[in-house]
């Protein structure tokens, strides 16, 4: 009898044994597949969302360009000229430097190329594969060192690659307000 009680005893340590659960093949296919499908409809709201704080870093950093180049210009006590110009491959340049009209200017490349007489204080490349372009100017802004004023009063447009722009509105002693043409943007008003 020995050997029919050690069947019985298998049994029931089988039967103790919890069973072992977890998502079988399909269960786990369908899973991944509900899981792409979310993602997809994802991607567009993040790739607006990089656009987005591109195009707002962008046009913080020129805010804070335009009130360097003043106080540049009233601490040397010299005039400080704000240059943009469009680059061969689609994207812009924009720099500031001292001297006269056109002794700097944005390269093929964007780097700045300046002759004797030119100074130059700051220099910002916008590729065209970023996505985002300065509107080139027609002629440079003029920060005065005696009066701390600024000569023309300018909008400096920043464009995203999805239409959407925030301006840069430059008054006649430096401040900057910001706004935009196109739809809300988080924080900036919409142009009046």
């Amino acid at each position: 009898m020995p050997h029919a009680a050690r069947p019985t005893a298998h049994r029931c340590l089988a039967q103790r044994q919890p069973r072992r659960r977890g998502l079988s093949m399909v269960e786990s296919l369908c899973a991944l597949v509900i899981a792409l499908l979310l993602l997809s409809s994802a991607l567009p709201m993040f790739d607006a969302l990089r656009s987005t704080q591109s195009l707002q870093s962008a046009a913080s950093l020129l805010e804070t360009d335009i009130h360097y180049g003043r106080s540049t210009a009233i601490s040397l006590g010299v005039s400080v000229r704000l240059v943009v110009q469009a680059l061969p491959d689609g994207g812009s340049c924009y720099l500031m430097h001292t001297g006269p009209a056109g002794s700097c200017s944005c390269g093929e490349t964007g780097a700045a190329v300046c002759s004797a007489d030119g100074r130059l204080l700051r220099v910002e490349t916008q590729r065209a594969t970023a996505g985002i372009t300065l509107v080139p100017l027609a002629r440079p802004v003029l920060f005065d060192g005696h009066k701390g004023t600024v000569t023309p009063t300018a909008t400096l447009q920043l464009l995203a690659r999805d239409g959407r722009a925030i301006h840069q509105v430059v008054n006649i002693m430096g401040r900057v307000r910001s706004c935009t043409p196109t739809g809300p943007l988080p924080g900036i008003r919409a142009c009046a």
